[in-house]
């Protein structure tokens, strides 16, 4: 009895220190379902959406397949927030499905895996509606294509074989072949077969060359952002007036952080091919298996450098605009106010810094923080930056933000430099204040317990040192109390 009793503490003394370890190995991801909403037209899109927040993406289970879909092409979105300068990231993919008729249809049950994480969904019914009278243009211009005929058969007996001529190729791509210093150019590694070579051709453990592959495109002098995407699916297009199935094995934007070219090798990809028997016999698979690598062509992106200008090589490079908000309409002196300044487009926006703000006497800046959320599709990256500021003005009158707010872009577009600049300008009212007065915010967990219960009452600088003294005076008093006590309890004993 005494020897179970031990071997259950044991067995719950082992559970209660691991128990904490596997909690927080399964806490530090997390991942959910959003489903798109559930009646839309027949020319719109349905979505199926998965998000990851606290963990890098390493893999995930294929979107699954609705009766009366197709699918379509996806989209990755990157969201990353600094408040308080604590960084949180959240991204997220999503599957777009085009319906073949109206109707009414169900999506059942699902459950997919993100990085080792099982999320469920309940499904939905799903209503598609007439056609809206201006349909929307799919993303990416491309139609789903048909599968590989990517299987093994048996083995064949023995005869001759001959290996049939095939119009495959391997295709690096990239979509400029000039770009200014921190220029984005999309670069796509693509494999094209015809439908005919479909039974001739199949893919071989690309995971394997996949990591090669990724050495030889790396660049040195470029920050790279890649496209989330994992599945390879075909795509149809038409290239050279033959039709050809695509298939995107990688995508990425380059933004070069020098003059210095982008030069990308030549890539190898190894796929199998089939040989056909000579005499075809009834019965029989009549082909073998084999191998061919195919390779793309080297190429070299020029770069070069930007205008003249005297903050050239601290100025952000893209198609951006100025988005701008502010949390009130009534602005009194001492209040403080939150200005959100927004850079949206398209561009390397994880480098662009946020606006120093040129701090006039009247008026107190606090922050930002940032708010960088990146939308990766149809071989374009773009999304927005928001900086959020705390502002104080102390006088009344008219606040010119653009005399405190201001951000100089290049566009590539144009070759031309520009100037973000704010144009809300907000009326202060009120009496001229030289002390700040903060209001506490539900949005602000730093101030809001504190400032609630805080004590706006002027107090002298030697508040601490008279403290101490009459500490001090109160200590001796106690001193010499006990010291009478114990002289008088000695006299009478």
């Amino acid at each position: 009895m005494a020897a179970t009793l031990r071997l259950i503490f044991l067995l719950l003394l082992l559970w209660g220190t691991a128990a904490p370890e596997l909690r927080a190995q399964t806490g530090a991801a997390q991942a959910d379902i959003v489903l798109g909403r559930p009646a839309f037209p027949v020319n719109d899109y349905f979505t199926i959406s998965f998000r990851l927040r606290g963990a890098k993406l390493e893999r995930y289970s294929p979107f699954p397949d609705i009766e009366g879909f197709k699918k379509s092409s996806k989209s990755s979105t990157t969201t990353t927030r600094i408040v308080g300068g604590q960084t949180s990231t959240e991204l997220t993919i999503t599957q777009r499905y085009a319906a073949y008729a109206e109707g009414e249809f169900e999506l059942k049950p699902f459950t997919m895996t993100v990085n080792g994480l099982t999320v469920q969904s309940a499904g939905a019914k799903l209503q598609v509606q007439a056609q809206q009278a201006a349909a929307p243009a799919p993303p990416g211009g491309a139609t789903q294509g048909i599968g590989l005929l990517d299987k093994l058969f048996g083995k064949p007996k023995p005869q001759e074989y001959v290996e049939p001529h095939d119009n495959a190729f391997l295709a690096l791509v990239p979509d400029k072949t000039s770009v200014f210093v921190g220029e984005g150019v999309h670069v796509g590694l693509y494999f094209y077969l015809t439908p005919e070579d479909q039974g001739l051709l199949s893919f071989y453990n690309f995971g394997g060359q996949l990591p090669e592959i990724l050495q030889l495109l790396r660049q040195r002098t470029a920050w790279e952002e890649p496209f989330n995407e994992q599945e390879i699916l075909p795509e149809t297009v038409t290239a050279g007036g033959k039709t050809y199935l695509r298939y995107r094995l990688y995508e990425a934007e380059y933004y070069p952080l020098n003059t210095q070219p982008l030069q990308f090798p030549e890539v190898p990809l190894q796929m199998v091919k089939y040989r056909v028997a000579k005499k075809p016999e009834a019965g029989l698979d009549n082909r073998m298996e084999g191998f061919k690598t195919y390779r793309t062509v080297a190429r070299t992106i020029t770069v070069k450098p930007l205008p003249p200008h005297p903050l050239r090589d601290q100025v952000p490079v893209g198609d951006y605009r100025l988005r701008e908000a502010i949390d009130r309409t009534a602005f009194r002196t001492g209040q403080a106010f939150t200005y959100s300044f927004m850079v949206e487009g398209e561009g390397n926006l994880a480098a662009v810094s946020a606006p120093v703000p040129v701090l006039p006497a009247t008026v107190e800046v606090y922050g930002p923080d940032s708010e960088l959320g990146l939308t990766r599709q149809a071989g374009r990256v773009g999304g927005s930056k928001r900086f959020r500021y705390r502002l104080i003005a102390r006088r009344p009158g008219v606040l010119a933000l653009d005399s405190i707010f201001s951000l100089i872009v290049f566009n590539p577009t144009t070759a031309r430099y520009d100037t973000l600049q704010p144009e809300v300008r907000p009326t202060i009212k009120g009496a001229a204040s030289s002390s700040v007065s903060f209001s506490a915010r539900p949005d602000d967990p730093f101030y809001q317990d504190v400032l609630e219960s805080a004590d706006n009452t002027l107090q002298p600088l030697d508040t601490y040192t008279q403290v101490q003294r009459y500490a001090n005076y109160i200590l001796l008093v106690l001193g010499g109390l006990a010291l009478v006590g114990w002289w008088r309890s000695g006299r009478a004993s």
